[in-house]
Formats: C-alpha cells, sequence, structure tokens
C-alpha cells in the first residue's frame, strides 16, 4: 500500500495528538460558578450505551435546580467541502460523538460600560467564565470550543470553532440543545414574534415557542431562555422534545467560516418576576462592543406617524410635534410608490402634494427629524446606494418594513443593512416578525424593532402586563403607543403609563393619531416631559399576565407606570427608592370617571418622601403614570 505525504503527515498527527492527550488527560466534569456563588453550572462528557460520547450540563440557582441534566449538541454535514478540497470525510453519524476535551481554561471579567442610551446610565459585565477545549479524535483539523460564562443573572454557553487549518467550511444542518425541567414548570408562550402569549405547561404544544421565552419554576424560581448574538446564523426557537423538556429547534441550516462562534444560548434566572424583568442588560452583554466611532448622531427621541401624507399635514404634525416635545415625525409606507414592488424607486417621491425637501428643511427649523418607512422589496434592490442619499436628504432615519426573518439568509442581510445604515449616519426601526439579540450594543443605530404584539393587534390589557417579562428581555420594542384612537383596548391612563413601562429609544406615540384629535387633555403633559432613555430603572413589582409597576429616572425626576390586566386591582407603591431627607411632589395621572373629558383621566400632586407609600386603584385594564419631582 502506497501512502502520498498528506496521508502520513495525518498519521503522525494523530499519533502525536493521542500521545498529548493521554499524558495530559483533562476531567470530563467541570463545574463554573457566578461571580456573587449563587449560580452553577455543572458541565461534563460521558459515553453513551452506544459508546458515542456526548456533552450535558447542569443549572442551579442557591442550590435549587433550574436546568437539570441536558445535552449539548449540534449536528453538522462538512462532507461536500471535505470533498472538494480533498479531506477525509467525516463519516460520524453525530458530529460530537468522538470529541476529545484536551484543555480548560478559566477567567473572570469586571468591567463596566456607557451606552449610548439605555435603561441605566452604565452596565457591568461581570462573570467568570470557562472555556473546554475538544478536538475530533480521529481528525484533528476539526477543532471546538465550548465558552460558557456565568453572570449572577444566568448563565451562557456557545459553540466556537477555531480557524481550520485546511480551510475547510462549516455545515450546520441543526442543533439540539436541550433545555429540561422539573414537573410543574410553565412557560409565556407565544408562536410567532407578534402573536398573543399563552401560559401553559411543558406538554402538548402545538408550534415552537418564540425567544425570549419565559419560565415560572415549580420551586418558585424564574428563568428566561434567550438567544443573543445571533447575527451570522439562523434564528433558533424552542420546541417541545418531551414533557418538561425543551430543545432548539433552527430555522434553517447555516454555512460557516471558521473561526466563527454560534450565538449564544442563555438561560436568566430569577427569584421573582420583577427581577427577571430587569435582566434586559444580559443579551446586551453577550455581544461586542460599539463600532460605531462617532455616535454623536444616534440621537433617541419621541416620534409620531404622519397619518396623511401631503405638505400641509406634514407641516401641521411637526408643529405638533414641536409643541408636545417629540422630537421626530415618521411618513410611513408608499410614500415613494407600492411597496410590495420591485419596481417602486425609494429614492424619489411618487405621491402628489408632498414636497419632502420642504418638510425637511421645516423640521429642521422647528428641532423635528424625519424617518422614512422602506419596505424590504425596495431595501434589497437599493440599499447599497440608498442611505446616502437619505443622509444627503438630512434623513435621521429608516424603518425597515415587512422583513423576512429567520433564515441565515435574511439574518446576514438584515445585520448588513443595519451596518449599511451605521457607515451613512442611519438610524434604524425594524418591523414585523423579527427581534433583536443585543446586537443594538454593536451597532446602537438600531434604535428599536417590532417583534411585538403592539397597537396595529390592539391588545387586551392582560397581554400588555406580560411583555415585559417576556419580549422586552430582548431588548427595545416599538409598541407604537396609542392615545385618541377608539379601538384601544385599555384606558387611556394605562395607555400613558406605557411609555414608562415599555422601554424604546425612540418611542411612537399617537400611533393612529391625528393632531387634529388633541384637545388641550391636560394629563399629556405626561409625554411631553417623559425622556426615553434612562439613568436608572427599577421594577418595583408585577407578575405576567396580572400587572406590572415601573419607575424610571432621569436626573432628579422620576416617570412611573403602573398597569393592570383585564380585571381592577389595587396597588400599594413604595416610594423606598427615592433619596432620604428629600421631597418630592407626586403628579398622578389616573382614570377617573368623574372628570368632564372624553379621555376620563384625572390628575392629582402628593407631597412625597422616601417613606411615603401611594395607594393606587387601578380599574379593569386601567393604570396610573406618575411623575415624580422635587418640590
Amino acid at each position: 500500500m502506497k501512502y502520498n505525504r498528506f496521508t502520513i503527515l495525518m498519521l503522525f498527527s494523530l499519533l502525536f495528538f493521542n500521545a498529548t492527550a493521554k499524558d495530559k488527560e483533562v476531567p470530563a466534569e467541570q463545574t463554573v460558578t457566578s461571580p456573587d456563588r449563587l449560580v452553577e453550572l455543572k458541565f461534563f462528557q460521558k459515553e453513551m450505551a452506544n459508546k458515542e460520547k456526548a456533552f450535558f450540563y447542569q443549572l442551579t440557582y442557591k442550590g435549587k435546580p433550574v436546568v437539570l441534566e441536558s445535552k449539548l449538541d449540534l449536528q453538522l454535514d462538512n462532507h461536500l467541502s471535505e470533498s472538494a478540497m480533498a479531506l477525509p470525510v467525516d463519516k460520524h453519524k453525530n458530529w460530537f460523538e468522538n470529541l476529545q476535551i484536551t484543555g480548560v481554561q478559566r477567567s473572570t471579567k469586571d468591567t463596566t460600560w456607557k451606552p449610548v442610551y439605555g435603561e441605566k446610565k452604565l452596565i457591568r459585565d461581570n462573570y467568570n467564565s470557562l472555556i473546554i477545549s475538544t478536538v475530533k479524535d480521529d481528525n484533528p483539523i476539526y477543532l471546538m470550543n465550548i465558552e460558557i460564562r456565568a453572570y449572577n443573572q444566568g448563565i451562557a454557553f456557545r459553540f466556537f470553532f477555531p480557524e481550520n487549518v485546511k480551510g475547510t467550511y462549516y455545515r450546520i444542518m441543526s442543533e439540539h440543545t436541550e433545555f429540561n425541567f422539573a414537573p410543574g414548570t410553565l412557560a409565556w408562550k407565544a408562536n410567532w414574534a407578534q402573536a398573543p402569549y399563552e401560559k401553559v405547561a411543558l406538554e402538548n404544544w402545538d408550534c415552537e415557542a418564540e425567544r425570549p421565552l419565559t419560565l415560572q419554576l415549580k420551586n418558585g424560581l424564574f428563568a428566561t431562555l434567550i438567544e443573543a448574538g445571533m447575527v451570522d446564523y439562523s434564528r433558533t426557537k424552542f420546541k417541545l422534545k418531551g414533557q418538561n423538556s425543551l430543545v432548539t429547534s433552527m430555522f434553517t441550516p447555516v454555512d460557516l467560516i471558521s473561526p466563527v462562534a454560534t450565538p449564544w444560548r442563555a438561560v436568566l434566572v430569577a427569584e421573582s418576576a420583577p427581577a427577571i424583568a430587569m435582566g434586559t442588560d444580559f443579551i446586551l452583554n453577550l455581544n461586542e462592543p460599539s463600532k460605531i466611532k462617532d455616535q454623536s448622531w444616534v440621537k433617541p427621541g419621541k416620534i409620531m406617524r404622519v397619518m396623511s401624507q401631503t405638505t400641509k399635514d406634514a407641516m401641521e404634525n411637526i408643529d405638533f410635534a414641536a409643541k408636545r416635545n417629540l422630537q421626530y415625525i415618521l411618513f410611513d409606507w408608499k410614500w415613494y410608490g407600492p411597496a410590495f414592488s420591485f419596481d417602486s424607486d425609494a429614492s424619489k417621491v411618487a405621491i402628489n402634494d408632498f414636497d419632502l425637501p420642504a418638510i425637511i428643511k421645516y423640521g429642521k427649523e422647528k428641532g423635528i427629524g424625519v424617518w422614512l418607512y422602506v419596505n424590504q422589496q425596495a431595501l434589497l434592490k437599493q440599499s447599497d446606494s440608498l442611505f446616502s442619499i437619505y443622509k444627503k436628504w438630512g434623513v435621521a432615519g429608516v424603518k425597515f418594513g415587512f422583513v423576512q426573518s429567520g433564515s441565515h439568509r435574511w439574518t446576514t442581510w438584515i445585520e448588513k443593512a443595519i451596518q449599511q445604515a451605521a457607515q451613512n449616519q442611519i438610524m434604524v426601526n425594524i418591523h414585523d416578525d423579527w427581534r433583536p439579540t443585543g446586537e443594538q450594543r454593536t451597532w446602537p443605530n438600531l434604535m428599536t424593532s417590532e417583534g411585538i404584539r403592539g397597537n396595529e393587534e390592539m391588545p387586551d390589557a392582560t397581554s400588555n402586563t406580560v411583555m415585559p417579562f417576556t419580549r422586552y428581555i430582548a431588548g427595545a420594542a416599538d409598541y407604537t403607543i396609542c392615545y385618541f384612537d377608539p379601538r384601544i383596548k385599555t384606558t387611556h391612563a394605562h395607555q400613558l403609563a406605557l411609555a414608562a413601562i415599555y422601554f424604546s429609544p425612540i418611542q411612537t406615540l399617537y400611533w393612529y393619531d391625528k393632531p387634529a384629535f388633541y384637545k388641550g387633555e391636560p394629563e399629556l403633559e405626561f409625554w411631553d416631559k417623559i425622556p426615553v432613555t434612562w439613568d436608572e430603572t427599577k421594577v418595583l413589582s408585577g407578575s405576567p399576565g396580572e400587572c406590572i409597576t415601573t419607575a424610571r429616572r432621569s436626573g432628579e425626576e422620576w416617570f412611573l407606570g403602573s398597569i393592570t390586566n383585564n380585571e381592577p386591582r389595587k396597588v400599594e407603591l413604595k416610594l423606598d427608592f427615592l433619596p432620604k431627607r428629600q421631597k418630592f411632589i407626586a403628579r398622578i395621572y389616573n382614570d377617573d370617571n368623574t372628570v368632564a373629558t372624553a379621555t376620563k383621566v384625572g390628575i392629582k400632586d402628593i407631597a412625597v418622601d422616601s417613606k411615603s407609600i401611594l395607594k393606587l386603584d387601578l380599574q379593569a385594564s386601567g393604570g396610573a403614570a406618575i411623575w415624580l419631582h422635587k418640590k
């Protein structure tokens, strides 16, 4: 038998690798704990009945089980690349079955970073890291690391493929990462990004569950399953594998070039629902720092949509926006022609009596920026030049409409479009069935996105109380808050309060409304005064599907929102978060049927301090908004 040079080198490599691995055998079980030592992940490899090897993990919080023994697994099929490059074809049925652990690295990180905008002024990034190095025992060109981080908030892990010395490509066909829970676990499940939520047991599911997926465990703990850093991959949801068992489900296979990492799979853990809702910086820390050097043009603000696209209506909306302390107006679809047609040119105005240059100029004079809606067809056709054109026009931002999402193709396309916009100093809002995975840290021009059952569907109050514990953990959401539209299924004070409860650095207000609808309602001063970016945020109380009260601070002022579900509710609100020995005025905007206005919102002022307790009597589907300022 003849051997070529490559075969001889491979044989020597295998012999050397096997000898080295035996000399430096690494324990198959490793543990990593959070900095506060309350979160613990145990990782281990074991041999199955068929002699194949597999990786597993367990997660506990304060010694209580969170995730029971669960498998970590990817299925790869690289045979086309291997054959094309004259490499040995990996014929293992399960790609992980012959991975051998070769090393372990541990490290700790504790830093803080300042976001351009956010729910707090500074974000701490503090975790203990465990990196487990592996290699295929019969093919040393295939290296893989399992990267694990343990935060005080929970754990995250992903698979990383170092640069392949032979240049072969990686085709991941599926991912089967398990999340096994104890009996009695409940989930708030949505079947798609804008679907209604339902509270269900982990059994007899008919569809895959959207992410983030929030769970209530039988032992009293709460957990949220998160996907983070999904920028070069396909979207992964959760499907039911068996009773009390979930497994990741990729939308499509992905084709990758090393070095490359899969998205993070993360588990946020807390002892209460409000603590889960406070975990919104977790997903940001699992993404890379901002790649925009000059961020001065990224300017958060409040925005309203112009319902009738004429020059006159645009000017009236700009005047209204300036009076009501908004920062932007939006021209929605069809301003450049049929939105779903590739024949439409989004670099030209296609409707009569719509002088866009004059509108943009007038807006600048009034301090109001202009956003434009552009559908995916035009973006796909023109994005290489479109954003530079809009920059010359003086456009502040672009709302991406009806985007395709889920597949590897559309993931990378959207990420590229966000970057193209950033290169031209254009802010972005992405609408329809797409949710962020923390990439707004890397590209902070991605201000907000939909992927939420907002006022385009007119959800009820119960639905609104679920969102802070589920969708908003993924990041800012464009709920499109309304006020005057008669189709809203909540009280007006409920809608007022949403501006404090729902975070979005581009906060849409007055959706479906027109300036002519305003009749001097005094309670709208709450929206006039409320900012969209914060120094501090506290979720004071609440439970998904029942109620929530959130307090946010900007400077020395606090803005609070409290809402209930479809049932009336009494809420006691402790103000012990206020600075001690300082006096404040609490201006409360609440539902009051005795008020002689169409909106039935009353206003009252109360002197308060850190020892005060406000007692709120919330109507069914109602709420209260509160502005706290120094006396």
